[in-house]
């Protein structure tokens, strides 16, 4: 745990990794609170009826069932366990069940589309799928294709072989003995943003979880002080959710609040906030550029924050202002990926944010400004932004692609894909990408499974998917097409096209820009030039 040791420095030089040889999430987050005093774990809000408030003695009791019903199932150490449901009591025993059960959890995001959710369940390997109705209905349309998935489990269906709560209650009340897992053994796939190719799966060790704790602790100004109620909008598929939110706050005994947000209403979220008293939230920008268009009359209730953490692009003075006034707490910035996340964050009990900054590198991790050679830089001189390995939250590999894990590092340097240089007091400033992802609404989003999306369409010859800046979003998804003969590039067709992306690849994902060219920039390989294709964009009239 990070405790202050004076200034910055001093934390930092005085923090020591405790990371113990046999290492379970499940057992971590949930049974070591499970003792018999009612402990509140979670309260789930779903607008529609009163909340429901749920201990850790109800959630023990609850996976220790489900990892039961799994095993009975067929499902064993080692073996993959789709959880394709929104934040949820469900979702929550699911993850729990799987880690206790010595399983790989794979979380995917109820948004996705099925060639998004065949790929994700298909390279993974599958053995088990908890979802809901909505889900099933995508599964249905690509159960043919997934010969290895053998168990559905339904969180809505009130009884029979598919039904979630049925499985449960199958098995009797003596408990589970958790598997003993090592720190290193392997515990959850979380697939990463396409860039030029299919998403990749970084797999992390139960160690991961360890590994985000002094992340989280810096952002929230030593968390889990004055912590009573953690929430965020952030879906618990995304390690943003998960990893930031759910878990680290389950390891320190703090309960969460869950709340299915089908589109983000900043209105709603103030009434959430202000109704649960939540004092520890995490705000992706977007979000927090939302919250601010409110004005104080559309305001039902006054917050109660403690602290408001961020992460995924600049916040900006104007914004960090707001939070002072509106939020009464200085939003403490972040940086991290799905690969090594919260590596490096501001903290207004130690240090002054430096509007623009990153932060500095989290106590615990190595992180610096190299070159192509791997060789760090000195200040003020932009770079590779990377993270020397071994590290607690490093993933193990990406996988089933060696190839791809060993293209990530130079040397023992993590290489992030991003660009930054770092100042002479060690604050480090983001300068862009070093690939093509896009960032919108805290979303990383390649264009490679857009691209490949695309051309299935029968309209489309050639497609290429670039980010174009927008105000609130930071970017959203443009696509630049060429058509095959006999179509007609018109707003029945741009609708047509955008309608397909949203239902083979993700709702989040689909182009909300599509221009129609004649062709596409190439190099001399054969390759699309996306940054040509983002300089011409200023001159494109939708």
């Amino acid at each position: 745990m990070l405790h202050a040791q004076g200034d910055y420095r001093q934390t930092r030089d005085a923090f020591t990794w405790a990371v113990p040889e046999r290492y379970n999430i499940g057992v971590d987050v949930c049974d070591r609170w499970a003792d018999g005093s009612g402990r509140l774990a979670l309260i789930v809000d779903r607008g529609d009826a009163p909340a429901r408030h749920y201990t850790f003695d109800q959630l023990k009791h609850w996976s220790d069932r489900l990892a039961r019903a799994l095993r009975a199932r067929g499902v064993s150490r080692g073996d993959r366990v789709g959880i394709l449901l929104p934040q949820s009591l469900e979702t929550a025993l699911a993850h729990l069940a799987a880690y206790k059960l010595g399983a790989i959890a794979v979380p995917l995001f109820t948004l996705f589309g099925t060639d998004a959710l065949q790929y994700r369940l298909g390279n993974s390997g599958a053995r088990a799928l908890v979802t809901h109705t909505e889900g099933l209905g995508k599964i249905a349309a690509i159960r043919q294709d997934l010969p290895q998935l053998g168990c559905v489990l339904d969180v809505d269906a009130d009884a029979g072989e598919a039904s979630f709560w049925a499985a449960i209650e199958s098995q009797d009340g003596l408990g589970f003995t958790p598997v003993d897992t090592a720190a290193d053994d392997p515990a959850i796939i979380i697939y990463t943003s396409g860039t030029t190719g299919k998403p990749k799966g970084a797999l992390h060790a139960h160690r991961v979880l360890l590994g985000h704790l002094p992340g989280v602790e810096m952002s929230h100004n030593f968390f889990p002080e004055r912590a009573t109620l953690m929430w965020t909008p952030a879906d618990w598929a995304w390690i943003g959710g998960l990893l930031d939110v759910l878990m680290p706050s389950w390891h320190h005994g703090v309960p969460v609040l869950a709340c299915r947000f089908t589109k983000f209403d900043p209105a709603v979220a103030w009434q959430l906030m202000s109704r649960h008293k939540v004092s520890h939230t995490f705000l992706p920008p977007t979000a927090l550029k939302m919250l601010r268009t409110l004005q104080d009359p559309e305001r039902p209730g006054r917050l109660g924050l403690a602290s408001v953490a961020s992460g995924g692009e600049s916040l900006g003075p104007q914004l960090i202002e707001w939070g002072r006034r509106a939020l009464g707490v200085t939003i403490n910035e972040f940086y991290g990926q799905t690969e090594c996340n919260m590596i490096v964050s501001s903290c207004a009990a130690l240090f002054e944010p430096r509007i623009g900054a990153m932060g500095r590198p989290v106590p615990g991790h190595e992180v610096r400004i190299i070159d192509e050679a791997g060789r760090v830089q000195p200040p003020g001189t932009e770079g590779h932004i990377a993270v020397r390995r071994p590290d607690p939250v490093m993933f193990l590999q990406y996988w089933q692609n060696p190839e791809a894990t060993a293209g990530a590092f130079i040397g023992d340097w993590l290489v992030t894909g991003d660009r930054g240089l770092c100042d002479e007091d060690g604050y480090l400033w983001f300068k862009g990408r070093g690939d093509d992802v896009i960032t919108s609404a805290g979303y990383r989003i390649g264009p490679g499974p857009i691209e490949d999306c695309l051309l299935g369409h029968p309209a489309v010859r050639l497609a290429a998917v670039i980010g174009v800046p927008d105000p609130q979003r930071t970017e959203i998804v443009k696509a630049c097409i060429v058509l095959n003969e006999g179509y007609t590039g018109d707003a029945a067709l741009v609708a047509e096209i955008q309608d397909y992306v949203r239902r083979k690849v993700a709702a989040h994902e689909y182009p909300r820009l599509i221009e129609f060219m004649d062709s596409l920039p190439m190099t001399t390989t054969g390759k699309v030039q996306r940054g040509v294709l983002r300089a011409q964009h200023d001159d494109f009239k939708p």
